[in-house]
This record gives C-alpha cells, structure tokens and sequence, in this order.
C-alpha cells in the first residue's frame, strides 16, 4: 500500500514579508566575562521565550556571577540566582555549538564570535550593551546602571523573539 501525503502546503515563504527572520530554535548569549549582559539575556529570554527557544548563554572569559545583575533580574521576578558561568571554549566543549543565533553583546564577545563560527551556519547580531560594571557612585546609582542594561536587553528580546512563539 502506498503511503497517502497530505498535498503541498503553499509555500510560506512566498508569503512572508521581505524583512522576516527565520525562526530562531537556540540562541546563544556572549558577552566579556558571562557574569552581567549575558547572563542576564540568557534568563530574560528564558522568562519570555524558554518553552519555544532553547537559550544559553557564555563569555569569552568567565567571572562570578554578579549579585547586582542578579538582584536587579529578581526585581522583575526573574531568577537567575543559579547561573554558572561559563566560557565559548566550555560551551563548546560540553554541550557543542548547535545554535541558530548567536547574539553578541560586547564588543570582544563579537570578535570572538565571528571567529568562531567561521565555518559554522550560524548567524551571529551584535547587540551593543553597555557595562554596567563601568558605573560608579552610590549603591543606588549603579544599581539604575544594571537596570538600564535589563530594560534594554528586555526590549531588545522581545522586540527579536515575540514573532518566535
């Protein structure tokens, strides 16, 4: 008996508009040290996008988590208290590189990035984001920094992602 297929569906292509991306199943996170920026991209993608998406995110080099990107995320009621950070060379080691978009939010991570997935098909956004660690002042002034950086990184995410669902 020969198998009946269901016929043709039209082709959604055709129909998309001109500017639509491809829609995005793993997206990776790169900042400096993956302890502030991507850290907190990889858990606000998590909190919008995380049944739909597959999100990690990684450093070119790893620092500890910082408690103010941490502290500013559970203002929201984001939780990113367990976030071990973690290098591109790490990632790649233990888990491979198997994403359709790398998102870049520093400019070294960009760099690295690049380099990276020279034979890869992957595409890679640069999204520049300020360093909240740059701030200083009073508690509450650098605290303002971080959130400036999750407001923006919100934005960003929803703005890339919401066509995603």
């Amino acid at each position: 008996m020969i198998a009946a297929f269901p016929p043709e569906a039209p082709d959604q292509a055709a129909k998309a508009p001109p500017d639509a991306k491809p829609r995005v199943q793993a997206v990776l996170f790169v900042c400096a040290l993956n302890a502030v920026r991507s850290p907190m991209a990889e858990a606000l993608a998590r909190h919008y996008f995380g049944k739909s998406i597959y999100v990690q995110s990684a450093g070119v080099r790893k620092d500890d988590l910082d408690p103010f990107a941490v502290a500013v995320l559970d203002e929201m009621g984001v939780d990113a208290s367990r976030h071990r950070p973690r290098t591109l060379d790490e990632l790649e080691e233990y888990e491979g590189l198997n994403f359709d978009l790398i998102v870049t939010l520093s400019p070294e991570a960009h760099h690295a990035a690049l380099e990276l997935t020279r034979t890869l098909a992957v595409e890679v956004e640069y999204w520049p984001t300020p360093d909240a660690t740059a701030t200083h002042g009073s508690r509450a002034h650098r605290l303002q920094a971080y959130r400036d950086v999750r407001d923006h990184l919100q934005k960003r995410i929803i703005a890339r992602f919401r066509d995603q669902v």
